[in-house]
């Protein structure tokens, strides 16, 4: 278990939230343009690294509300907490750990 810093409600234990998936994914502009293949990327493909991770999270047991989070998913360390429609702190490290496969 590892502890989260709500935006509204301070730190809490990860059992509190709801992990809702990888972070700043854009929806097509067209969608119905789209083939069976290329829809399919959208909805089910995300990268998994071992490593730096931008995650939306919800305070489920809490203010319920979303936010983003940078995470490291190797160690679980906190890097950053943002709201929902801000950019990413620019400081992240993008390079997976070392030695790891995604």
């Amino acid at each position: 278990m590892f502890l989260i810093p709500c935006p509204w409600c301070g730190e809490r234990e990860e059992s509190e939230f709801s992990y809702g998936h990888e972070a700043h994914i854009v929806r097509p502009e067209d969608p119905e343009k789209l083939s069976d293949a290329e829809w399919a990327n959208y909805l089910f493909m995300r990268t998994n690294p071992k490593g730096p991770h931008l995650e939306r999270w919800v305070h489920t047991a809490g203010c319920r509300r979303w936010f983003n989070v940078a995470r490291n998913t190797h160690t679980n360390e906190i890097l950053a907490v943002y709201l929902m429609g801000e950019k990413p702190p620019k400081n992240l490290a993008k390079e997976p750990v070392k030695g790891a496969k995604s």
